[in-house]
């Protein structure tokens, strides 16, 4: 990498309510200053990972995955110390993946979640760790004159991420940071421990600092003139360039050569495509292709045997033998089959299902397992649009449970499964462009008629 410096320490829009860094900004500014690595390291956590990796990939970067963690103050809960991890291999994003879990599950604290340092031991050999500059754990002891504490600290994370470990330098205009970095230098000088330089980025461009302030104020519920609210962030967390960092640091020059070197370190390869799903029980080594047409043939002569008025029933069986070829061929049978299974438990235990949604409702095979509830054949549905070999994806249900039963269908597939097995997915809502003109209308404390005024002369359909 001929790069000078590469961004380590990044904030997206995934980070949700910090950063205002579109994935498709990062990469393009990217290209434009030809640095040829950049790291996403979101707030607790990896949402924005596949995008990021393949628009990264695609455009000749090579992406750096990692994540900006809390680590738990057992001292004061309230305050946590900052950490970065970066991936340098599978063992490490699968390291990452179980810390940041179990953050969520079991680290929750006034609903920030954190890591227990206990977690971070046998974790270390597939990540790189940055200390979190004043905000870590070695910077606060620092800045506390607790020297002692702080060279035990980076013993101990040193046995940690052995060789993996840096003291975290930044210059963006915060509070007691020239200090810090004058006690990290020599800390790093006293026992051998290599610093990199990082600059916390929250937005791509030096003037998009009062947009970001906006967001922040949208979050907070504050206004931008409001002298009393937090400044937790400086107009300095840009996305730099290589020359801007070099600059910045060019008192400390080892802390810019190595970012490159770090850069070199992750190489984390991942695989899109592959569909891993949970085995379905059988009894006796059967065959799950079998066992799926055999259940989907006798719901079909059951539906049938209720409806004689139906008299085309060769296109029923036709089109049925074509769809389980189809799933058969996919490999998608265990997949009917267990969906099929919670549904059924659902129905036996007084938990409300709906008769089915989306491309789904389009498949006999489903409708015959008793997943929908909609004869496809009788509602000229197509099952091409729900399972297409010309165009392999995975299929998708869209289910509907009562919400007052949802989570005893959950608790049943996790027991039968295991909870590794089982998880739910984040959906994301994004502001329209009336929303967001309130919003900041508000957060800049215009009059509310005039922002009103303005918001409805946006169309509906904005662009």
């Amino acid at each position: 990498m001929t790069s000078p410096f590469i961004h380590l320490h990044t904030h997206s829009e995934f980070s949700l309510a910090d950063s205002i860094v579109r994935i498709t900004e990062l990469i393009d500014a990217a290209v434009t200053q030809k640095i040829p690595a950049v790291a996403l390291t979101d707030s607790v956590n990896l949402f924005a990972l596949v995008k990021f990796y393949r628009k990264a990939v695609s455009a000749g970067i090579k992406p750096i995955i990692g994540a900006d963690v809390w680590i738990e103050n057992t001292q004061d809960a309230n305050k946590p110390f900052r950490l970065v991890l970066l991936c340098k291999n599978r063992e490490g994003y699968g390291d990452l993946c179980i810390l940041i879990s179990r953050a969520y599950t079991e680290g929750q604290h006034s609903g920030r979640p954190c890591i227990k340092k206990e977690w971070l031991k046998h974790k270390g050999s597939g990540l790189i760790a940055l200390s979190g500059a004043e905000h870590g754990e070695i910077g606060k002891a620092l800045l506390a004159k607790k020297h002692d504490q702080a060279a035990m600290l980076v013993k101990e994370y040193q046995q940690w991420f052995p060789q993996s470990f840096y003291l975290e330098l930044q210059r963006i205009g915060q509070p007691n940071q020239d200090e810090y970095i004058r006690l990290a230098v020599r800390l790093a000088a006293d026992r051998q421990i290599p610093v990199v330089a990082t600059n916390f980025v929250h937005f791509m461009h030096a003037d998009d600092f009062e947009a970001h302030e906006a967001r922040v104020c949208i979050q907070d519920g504050r206004v931008l003139s409001d002298t009393r609210r937090p400044k937790r962030f400086t107009e300095e967390q840009y996305f730099r360039t290589p020359d801007e960092m070099r600059t910045l640091f060019a008192d400390i020059p080892e802390a810019i050569e190595n970012t490159v070197e770090i850069a070199k370190r992750c190489n984390l390869v991942l695989e899109f495509g592959n569909n891993y799903l949970p085995d379905y029980p059988l009894a006796n080594n059967a065959d799950i292709n079998k066992v799926m047409a055999d259940q989907s043939r006798q719901g079909l002569d059951h539906y049938l045997h209720k409806h004689p008025e139906i008299t085309e029933r060769d296109g029923y069986y036709e089109r049925l033998e074509q769809e389980l070829e189809v799933i058969s061929k996919m490999g998608f049978a265990g997949y009917f089959l267990i969906v099929a299974d919670f549904i059924q438990w659902a129905k036996q235990n007084d938990v409300p299902v709906g008769p089915g949604r989306g491309s789904g409702a389009g498949s006999l095979v489903a409708f015959a397992l008793s997943i929908t509830a909609l004869d496809p054949i009788e509602y000229d549905l197509l099952f091409e649009r729900f399972l297409n070999p010309e165009r392999v994806s995975l299929p998708d249900f869209d289910i509907d449970f009562c919400i007052e039963g949802r989570d005893r269908v959950i608790e049943y597939v996790t027991k039968k499964y295991g909870k590794d097995k089982v998880s739910q997915i984040i959906t994301y809502g994004t502001m329209a462009a009336k929303a967001v003109v309130r919003d900041v209308g508000r957060v800049m404390d215009h009059p509310y008629g005039y922002v009103d005024k303005l918001a409805k002369l946006v169309p509906f359909e904005v662009g």
